[in-house]
């Protein structure tokens, strides 16, 4: 198997604050690298912790898919759409930000600390009607096997993003093991969001990511933890 990238959680850029602690995969804000730029239509994952209470004030964004997964606690969303809600483990929100959208989002807790990815696309189609969605997949739906959680066509429940992309999840347990075979001409990325996995021999770590394609390839997923990982 050809690995075009295959990093640990070190290469990352990160931005910490007060309130917040975050690891940019590729370059955001003020981690700036020209290699890392985004892979393909794919051009942000954070990952985001959030003290209780504080989270990022109302802000603007335009021509992106933004997509939030929450892996513990509950972040809080507002936007000038008029839309309000609570994401929690296991639900995937979508914004396409289009001609515009303005929204905040805050930990929705007091007392804990909110821990998420957030994905930016980058979409097919510019200057769409700003839109939202959210969903929730159940814990029965990812465990032990992969879900589909976001997709260009909004297939089996997924919520729909205007790129040709499909988005995954899974949570496995401890020696578990996963195929997933990528057709021919199409590319893939796995990040670990939690705990430990073994690829092909190799051994990625919570933010850890790999990136593949042009041609078929096979990957084998060798779970150490309960956690999960996102594809």
């Amino acid at each position: 198997m050809k690995t075009d990238l295959l990093h640990d959680r070190n290469h990352r850029g990160r931005t910490q604050l007060g309130w917040l602690n975050s690891y940019h995969t590729f370059s955001f804000g003020g981690f700036q690298d020209p290699n890392r730029m985004g892979f393909r239509s794919l051009r942000v994952i954070n990952e985001d912790r959030v003290v209780p209470g504080a989270g990022f004030p109302t802000h603007s964004h335009q021509d992106m898919e933004i997509l939030t997964y929450v892996l513990e606690g509950a972040l809080e969303h507002q936007d000038n759409l008029g839309n309000g809600a609570v994401i929690r483990p296991g639900e995937a929100q979508i914004m396409s930000a289009g001609t515009g959208i303005t929204h905040s989002e805050f930990n929705a807790s007091g007392d804990n600390p909110v821990h998420f990815l957030q994905i930016w696309i980058l979409p097919n189609i510019q200057h769409l009607p700003p839109r939202y969605e959210q969903r929730e997949f159940p814990l029965a739906e990812r465990q032990g096997q992969l879900r589909l959680i976001a997709a260009k066509d909004g297939r089996a429940g997924a919520v729909k993003v205007f790129q040709d992309v499909d988005l995954y999840t899974a949570v496995l347990e401890p020696e578990h093991q996963m195929r997933y075979d990528l057709a021919v001409n199409r590319y893939g990325w796995l990040q670990v969001a939690r705990g430990i996995i073994r690829l092909n021999g190799e051994e990625l770590r919570e933010g850890g990511w790999l990136a593949v394609g042009g041609r078929s390839l096979t990957r084998h997923c060798h779970r150490y933890w309960r956690r999960d990982f996102t594809l």
